[in-house]
């Protein structure tokens, strides 16, 4: 098994309980939605869709919705929640780096959070861009790299292991200036904006707690340093003072950019 495929293999135990953070990543799904201009006669491809918080979304307003994810426990509750929710939305599991699906098949494509964890960002929009016809839109949120989430992916990424050598970190897909270079030559009408969640919670500690219990990265950095301790306290205080910038009335304050653009 090559690096590249070892980080795809690892990425899947890393995100499998995911689920646990529907409902919070869920308050941003409209947001996504309303940016990309989504209508009720669009095809929609949701990338990294998770357990489909976007996607669902976006069938609710009358789209026909395709999702996909590389993750097998996430694609399994996604099934789940579209049969609650009584919709036809069409999940599969499948690599943001090889999407199974026809050129020019879909009108808008989109990701939340999602596509960023792709290790190799320049294929990975070059298959979002192969499957979305001319003149179509693609539209994601980022996490800006100056900003809280960034500064937890750094964090996270200095205390495991180094990416492979030819990926990139996800946050760089949160600078506006690299965004638009990736996109510059493929795509037109680059449009950004911004928005934000809130996490609530009592302290600094009980947000840090939400990380270490819910699911990501943290979650697996603090299963690994269970006998470590010296190294478990010093990445719990890194995060901690990077949470304590953005923590103020009881909530955590997290920051995303999105970004639109129409193909070429």
């Amino acid at each position: 098994m090559t690096p590249l495929e070892q980080m795809k293999e690892k990425a899947k135990t890393v995100w499998s309980d995911f689920a646990s953070m529907e409902n919070f990543t869920g308050m941003a799904a409209p947001q996504l939605v309303k940016f990309a201009n989504i209508n009720a006669n669009d095809r929609v491809l949701d990338v990294a869709c998770g357990t489909g918080v976007v996607a669902l979304t976006a069938a609710r307003s009358g789209a026909s919705v395709t999702g996909a994810d590389l993750t097998p426990e996430l694609i399994k509750r996604a099934k789940e929640n579209s049969k609650a929710f009584e919709l036809d939305v069409d999940f599969h599991e499948c690599d943001v780096e090889y999407l199974p699906f026809e050129d020019a098949s879909f009108d808008v494509v989109v990701s939340q959070f999602g596509h960023m964890f792709a290790p190799r960002p320049l294929v990975a929009l070059g298959e979002m861009l192969r499957v979305l016809k001319p003149k179509g839109t693609i539209a994601f949120s980022t996490w800006p790299p100056e900003l809280f989430m960034g500064s937890f992916f750094r964090i996270n990424g200095r205390y495991g292991p180094p990416l492979p050598e030819v990926a990139e970190p996800p946050v760089l897909w949160g600078n506006v200036d690299i965004v638009t270079r990736r996109l510059s030559s493929l795509a037109d009408n680059i449009v950004f904006d911004r928005n934000k969640l809130i996490m609530p919670g009592l302290s600094v500690q009980h947000i840090r707690n939400d990380f270490e219990t819910g699911a990501g990265p943290l979650k697996r950095m603090v299963e690994k340093f269970s006998d470590d301790p010296t190294k478990l306290n010093a990445l719990r205080s890194e995060i901690d003072s990077s949470i304590s910038h953005y923590f103020e009335n009881n909530h955590l304050r997290m920051d995303y950019l999105m970004t639109k653009a129409q193909k070429i």
